[in-house]
């Protein structure tokens, strides 16, 4: 089953409320799966990176602006990495470390959260490499809970919960975090990005 619901809908009452309701999706979800090809997962965003990204989100749908509330939400969410509680296999494309969110020193700062927290014990980052090659067509990025997928495009949220377009996605998500680097050498790609915004 597929179902979709407009951003516009969901985000009636600003960003206050979508963000509570999916620190109660992430609480419930033991063991989740992202690929986020061209920005940084919300779960390991700086608060800065957050704001700005959550400030678009408000002047570009024209919901009411409850920015800073939406972000404290955003922020709240964060815990689940350190209870203990959960785990979260990551990949992000290496495009997420350079596209520009807030100028050098918002994005140098994104860099270090992710060196600092890459080594978590409930966290296993992957970075895509832009020169990867892999065994499927690019997926766009998608978030897996046990039982359903969640995509956000530009208009909508849609939902998938069918089991066998569950089955393809864990597939895609299998295909990607093998072609992606982990360990050291993600490390290395975030490093140079760092360098990179570091000198910008």
């Amino acid at each position: 089953m597929t179902s979709s619901v407009p951003w516009q809908q969901r985000l009636s009452t600003g960003t206050e409320a979508i963000q509570d309701e999916v620190i109660g999706w992430y609480q419930q979800t033991r063991h989740g799966k992202a690929f986020v090809p061209d920005m940084i997962w919300g779960t390991l965003q700086t608060e800065a990176y957050a704001a700005l990204i959550l400030r678009r989100v408000v002047d570009f749908m024209e919901v009411p602006d409850d920015v800073p509330a939406g972000v404290a939400k955003r922020m709240e969410r964060q815990q689940v990495l350190y209870d203990g509680e959960h785990r979260y296999e990551v990949v992000l494309g290496e495009q997420a470390l350079y596209t520009n969110v807030g100028g050098s020193r918002v994005m140098r700062e994104q860099m270090e959260r992710l060196l600092r927290d890459i080594d978590l014990p409930s966290l296993e980052l992957g970075i895509l490499p832009a020169t990867a090659e892999f065994a499927v067509v690019p997926p766009p990025g998608f978030n897996m809970r046990e039982n359903r997928v969640d995509y956000e495009l530009v208009s909508c949220a849609v939902d998938i919960t069918d089991a066998d377009e569950l089955a393809l996605h864990h597939k895609a998500f299998d295909a990607v975090s093998s072609a992606a680097c982990y360990g050291d050498s993600a490390k290395g790609l975030i490093n140079k990005a760092l360098a990179f915004w570091s000198n910008a």
